[in-house]
């Protein structure tokens, strides 16, 4: 281990020194969840790496993009990353800082060092010299592997919303909201009922705001608990021993038992069932904390679709027109992959791989991608493990090659290479 963190450390020299760097080990892109857990697993296989993060510390849009009341929405033996789990005095849903220092813990445990404020511009594979090229804003990194661990969540999505341009209130994007201490007696439009806009919602609540929660399309909303139990935990054990359908009538219900039909109060269930539409579109179902009841009693009230915005509030698809303070757009994240991951067919225009789960971590010529199953942390966590155990494989077939006569043709040639590619 101690061989491992010295050739870290010349590494890291080295990019003082250089504007072109040879990497032993995979680039990694991105420092986050995805990032950490897959350092992690490469550092338990013996393997170096670099990892480049465009920010200036860990976990960026844990640290500089979530609302102060945010929790994780499922319990900590699901979000754990590999090979270190959370501290046993964690609650079961950790708070975002408690979910901060776990990251920052992890980090130091294994040593992982991240080259921060180097925002990769593109990342391209060299087809005649076999190696992966990445380019930051002032250097450039070369490797045989390129791991993207941007993850699904690169990007906040604002959409293009009629007339939003003319209104004279404050717009913000959720990235960008805090609390609702900072709209205090104010009406509020949310735009947006995942598990974001709900929860927004109810904390808009809290500090006496008036919101209005805007829900467009179809949507589960399940109980975060069933019978002191976590929801998807009883879900994954179920789906065990049962078929995936059954478990989704099941998992509705009890929700209709304990939260009541939510088209009562203009929540339409979609016609797939919850895990059913998980897994064959990504679109994850709602968690409720107490944003339904709060619906109920008209804390919250829901609004269809928005028309138009006006200058002093928006118009809505039902014809009804209110007037508003701000409004907050919990409309999501997107990958940037596209923007900067060059000739590769792997992702699709939206920057998702287009092999589905669980085969999506690896694709081809050396690149690998963690953090887009569309499950969460526990995807992450998986992904790490296997494109850890891929590169583990590689690397070791490598240094024993190295170790005996075979090839000292071949580290000459790489040698040459990379002169070449630095001039």
């Amino acid at each position: 281990m101690g061989s491992l963190k010295d050739e870290q450390n010349q590494q890291h020299y080295t990019y003082q020194e250089a504007k072109c760097v040879w990497v032993h080990g995979p680039i990694i892109v991105g420092a986050g969840p995805s990032g950490l857990a897959t350092s992690a697993c490469l550092t338990n296989q013996g393997v170096p790496y670099v990892i480049l993060e465009k920010t200036g510390c860990l976990a960026s849009l844990w640290q500089n993009r979530t609302y102060d009341r945010l929790k994780l929405h499922l319990p900590k033996q699901f979000c754990q990353f590999p090979l270190l789990g959370f501290p046993r005095n964690f609650p079961k849903y950790p708070t975002k800082d408690q979910f901060i220092s776990y990251m920052e813990s992890y980090a130091s445990h294994f040593g992982i060092l991240p080259r921060f404020k180097q925002s990769v511009q593109t990342a391209e594979f060299d087809d005649g010299l076999g190696f992966w090229r990445v380019k930051t804003q002032d250097r450039e990194y070369i490797s045989r592997w390129l791991i993207v661990a941007t993850g699904e969540n690169a990007e906040p999505v604002v959409p293009e919303v009629p007339g939003i341009d003319k209104f004279k209130g404050t717009v913000v994007h959720t990235s960008l909201y805090r609390s609702g201490a900072e709209f205090k007696n104010q009406r509020v439009l949310v735009i947006g009922c995942g598990n974001s806009g709900m929860e927004v919602s109810l904390d808009l609540c809290r500090h006496n705001a008036i919101p209005h929660l805007v829900v467009r399309n179809t949507v589960h909303v399940l109980p975060r608990e069933m019978f002191g139990f976590s929801t998807f935990g009883i879900a994954m054990a179920l789906l065990k021993w049962f078929p995936l359908r059954l478990v989704d009538k099941f998992l509705l219900l009890v929700a209709n038992f304990t939260l009541g039909k939510t088209e009562r109060i203009g929540i339409r269930r979609p016609k797939t069932g919850p895990i059913e539409l998980k897994n064959v579109t990504g679109k994850t179902p709602v968690l409720d904390v107490g944003a339904l009841s709060h619906i109920k009693s008209g804390k919250i009230k829901v609004m269809e679709g928005v028309k138009e915005i006006t200058r002093s509030g928006a118009k809505f698809m039902d014809g009804q027109e209110k007037e508003f303070d701000s409004i907050i757009l919990a409309t999501g994240y997107k990958s940037n992959v596209p923007i900067w991951l060059k000739g590769s067919e792997f992702f699709t225009k939206d920057g998702m791989p287009k092999t589905p789960f669980p085969n999506g971590w690896k694709a081809e010529k050396g690149l690998y991608t963690v953090g887009f199953t569309g499950r969460g942390l526990l995807g992450t966590a998986s992904d790490a493990v296997k494109i850890a155990g891929d590169i583990g494989e590689q690397w070791r077939t490598i240094k024993n090659c190295n170790n005996i006569s075979c090839n000292s043709h071949v580290i000459l040639l790489k040698e040459t290479w990379f002169t070449h590619l630095c001039k």
